[in-house]
């Protein structure tokens, strides 16, 4: 299926200029936070910045380089003279309002799913696959926040010896939820910690010291959530490998922010963790963590607010008599590299050389 991006002549010819006008839509949620963060830490060059939201949030103001900025209303008239449209508003929003925003002449980096498997969209994280923005038609989606995390721990292993199979259980904080559910969790953890009962609205189940199966719609025949289909299918996108066996559990945990997955990797002939552990090393945007004697690896606490994804306990699986399959824990902060940052790693890869 292709989604019509059919842009005006002008738009098409337009080059991306060094300063841009950059809009944030959904800048009030928790990703949109994210995104105005992203933009003023790693010193996004901007002409102008335009946040868009819903129109109760119309009036009010955000913080951005010292000065403070009029969330306006989103409409259709929003994205006139606008160069990099940064969407983060959910998928419906992104289908009405990303077309229109192309039409203008922007180049959208959409961050729900709505067009991440889109044959005319590219799925992009920028350590792995940058490449493949070059095809792009105004759209460029971002990934689900699993997939961005686990493969860029997963492509540089890849580059020196083919992959054949993953096994991954997730273990998903909050923020996955977005600000309401990390809201949620604070509240329901102070009630228990005060012998009170707490009436979960946003999660299906008691979130506080509890942890179930991912909040995604259920497939009542194969036994997966949304959630699970979503990382397989993007996984194997991103990684340009189709065919790619992938079993996964997606777990809700009780933490604020960071992802955590165990992975285990087969690939096509024996792999050293040693080896592993140099080109994870000298990845872009990895921090190995992988303390044996400490008994230190990745964890949630030490990864939230960093912008790299931590990879650790780095091992032969010795569930593959074979030794061509590896274990290792990886770790990233889900509003970070899951979202926001890479999103802005997209954009920047956007502006002229």
């Amino acid at each position: 299926m292709l989604i019509d991006l059919d842009r005006p002549a002008e738009a098409q010819s337009r080059a991306m200029p060094a300063l841009p006008v950059v809009a944030i839509v959904g800048a009030t949620g928790a990703v949109g936070v994210e995104l105005l963060g992203c933009l003023e830490g790693r010193n996004f060059p901007v002409k102008s910045l335009r946040l868009l939201a819903s129109a109760r949030s119309a009036g009010k103001q955000m913080a951005f380089r010292g000065q403070q900025i009029t969330i306006e209303e989103l409409t259709e008239a929003s994205f006139d003279g606008v160069d990099i449209a940064l969407f983060s508003a959910g998928s419906g929003l992104s289908k009405k309002f990303a077309p229109i925003a192309v039409r203008a002449g922007a180049v959208v980096v959409d961050n729900s799913s709505a067009f991440r498997m889109e044959a005319n969209v590219p799925l992009v994280v920028p350590e792995v696959n940058a490449g493949a923005m070059a095809a792009h038609q105004g759209v460029i989606a971002n990934p689900n926040c699993v997939a961005a995390i686990a493969t860029v721990a997963l492509a540089p292993l890849n580059a020196a010896h083919r992959i054949k199979r993953l096994s991954m259980a997730t273990y998903q904080a909050a923020s996955g939820a977005g600000a309401a559910a990390m809201e949620e969790l604070r509240l329901a953890t102070a009630a228990a910690l005060a012998g009170e009962t707490y009436d979960h609205k946003v999660l299906p189940h008691p979130y506080a010291f509890n942890f179930f199966s991912h909040n995604a719609e259920m497939d009542p025949e194969t036994g997966y959530n949304g959630e699970e289909t979503k990382v397989v299918a993007e996984t194997r996108r991103i990684m340009g490998l189709p065919d790619l066996p992938v079993g996964i559990t997606c777990i809700r945990v009780p933490i604020l922010r960071a992802h955590g997955m165990a992975i285990s990797v087969e690939f096509d002939e024996v792999v050293s963790p040693e080896e592993a552990r140099a080109l994870l090393e000298s990845a872009p945007g990895i921090r190995v963590v992988d303390d044996r004697a400490r008994n230190h690896f990745p964890m949630p606490s030490e990864a939230s607010g960093q912008e790299d994804v931590l990879v650790g306990r780095i091992r032969t699986d010795i569930g593959d008599p074979s030794g061509r399959t590896l274990a290792l824990f990886v770790v990233g902060d889900q509003l970070l590299k899951g979202a926001a940052q890479n999103a802005v790693q997209i954009a920047e890869a956007l502006l002229p050389r």
